[in-house]
């Protein structure tokens, strides 16, 4: 019996060196088969939807972290991984993302970048509103602070990437989607652009309504610019439709004689009552200025730069006044132009003789009413007038051969004295200027057509 617990004791000190190897061998074959465990349930996992997944393999046991859009989609997470080949245990930490009630969204804009908020249902969601925002606002800063949660609307995603296209059409705002409720409030990059939105909030989903919509305009602007430099009128902004800005060209042309027209204007809608009725008065009381800047805003017309003389910069005032439609108001900031050098009286009817080439003042038909879209070449030639102060100066009156001679003949003398009245008011001494008419005995062309009546009727100015 001693000798069998003598043999006995003597095998234990080499099983130390098994154990040693065999806990070497688990040591350095764990990691692996960890490494295999936790690859192959990450793979078991590539067809669910989750959020915040993390796997963690301890041995042959698995813990699973994630968060899921279902308890659907969480159960089903958890069966694919406990069906993975080698596993033991899955210890399950999964829950379910947040439900948000209620369920808010918003994208805004201001001057530097667009920011999404509130709550995305899907990761693929919010991936396609954070790349469907890029694209709609190209080239601006697009910053994604939206938090995944259930409870979305039905078609939310359609209804969310509506109301993106829309933030494109804002120089600056937001939009809010409550459940399925839109809110908007902001500035239209453009005129028309308030209008756009409201259309395009029309194909919101079956089931959204549109509550708050406090999108503003941008001001009706309308621009005129006369640079005596360049010798042109620059008009710019916007008119109601084609057939108002057809009309303000026309009246540009009439009442710039002596400028070329660069009209840049384009169609929207937005414009304020009587805007036609208000331009037109405006563009002639710019015409009437050497230099300056016509601009209508809203139902204000504001106008400054410089006028010929004084009275000229009085009439303008006082006229605008008078002629722009009710509600609309008037800023005129106007000064006086420095008078011109004086010239002799050579001089004095080549300058006339040069105006009344390219312009006549007009009348109303069979009357000595004269037509304000002469006044411009009116001041123009009161103007040059002042320049010659000791010239005496004849203003002759000359008609067509059309209708009887006495008519006419009296026609062409009371012209011609509503001519010299007009200058006289404009500060003119009345013992320089002499009124004569002549009616039709010194025709400048044939009237045997209609080019050569309008030039035969006219009014001369001859320096005595």
């Amino acid at each position: 019996m001693r000798g069998l617990y003598s043999s006995s004791g003597k095998w234990w000190p080499g099983a130390i060196p098994l154990v040693i190897l065999w806990a070497i061998a688990a040591w350095t074959t764990m990691p692996a088969v960890e490494a295999d465990l936790g690859a192959r349930a990450t793979a078991a996992l590539k067809d669910t939807v989750l959020d915040k997944t993390k796997i963690t393999a301890a041995g042959r046991d698995i813990t699973l972290t994630a968060e899921a859009f279902s308890e659907e989609g969480r159960r089903a997470a958890v069966s694919a991984v406990e069906a993975v080949p080698g596993l033991r245990l899955v210890n399950d930490r999964t829950k379910l993302v947040p439900e948000a009630s209620p369920y808010v969204w918003s994208i805004e804009r201001d001057v530097v970048r667009v920011t999404l908020t509130g709550s995305a249902p899907l990761p693929a969601s919010r991936t396609r509103l954070a790349d469907g925002a890029r694209a709609a606002v190209n080239g601006t800063e697009v910053v994604d602070r939206m938090a995944l949660a259930r409870g979305a609307p039905q078609r939310f995603d359609a209804a969310a990437m509506l109301l993106i296209d829309q933030i494109a059409k804002l120089k600056q705002g937001k939009i809010t989607l409550t459940g399925t409720q839109v809110a908007l409030k902001g500035m239209a990059r453009d005129l028309g652009g308030r209008e756009s939105i409201a259309a395009a909030l029309r194909s919101l989903p079956d089931g959204y309504t549109v509550g708050e919509n406090d999108i503003e305009a941008p001001p009706y602007v309308f621009r005129a610019y006369k640079d005596p430099v360049a010798g042109q009128v620059t008009l710019d902004g916007y008119v109601p439709d084609n057939n108002v800005h057809a009309a303000l060209a026309a009246a540009t042309g009439r009442k710039f004689f002596n400028e070329k027209v660069v009209d840049n204007l384009k169609a929207s809608v937005g414009a304020p009552k009587g805007f036609l009725e208000a331009a037109t008065p405006a563009l002639g009381a710019l015409s009437r200025l050497s230099t300056g800047t016509l601009v209508l805003s809203d139902r204000e017309v504001h106008l400054s730069g410089d006028a010929l003389y004084e009275v000229a910069a009085n009439q303008i005032r006082g006229g605008l006044n008078k002629e722009l439609p009710q509600g609309w108001t008037v800023k005129a900031d106007l000064s006086v132009k420095p008078a011109a050098a004086p010239v002799d009286a050579s001089v004095c009817q080549q300058l006339f003789n040069g105006l009344l080439a390219k312009a006549t003042i007009q009348f109303e038909s069979a009357s000595a009413s004269i037509d304000k879209d002469s006044a411009a070449l009116l001041d123009r030639l009161i103007e040059t007038a002042m320049r010659c102060p000791n010239a005496k100066i004849e203003i002759a009156g000359h008609t067509d051969s059309d209708g009887d001679p006495a008519f006419n003949q009296s026609l062409s003398e009371k012209r011609a004295r509503e001519v010299v009245d007009y200058m006289v008011r404009a500060g003119l001494s009345p013992e320089r200027l002499q009124a004569f008419g002549y009616g039709s005995k010194i025709p400048v062309a044939g009237n045997d057509t209609d080019a050569g009546k309008a030039k035969n009727r006219r009014i001369d100015f001859v320096v005595r």
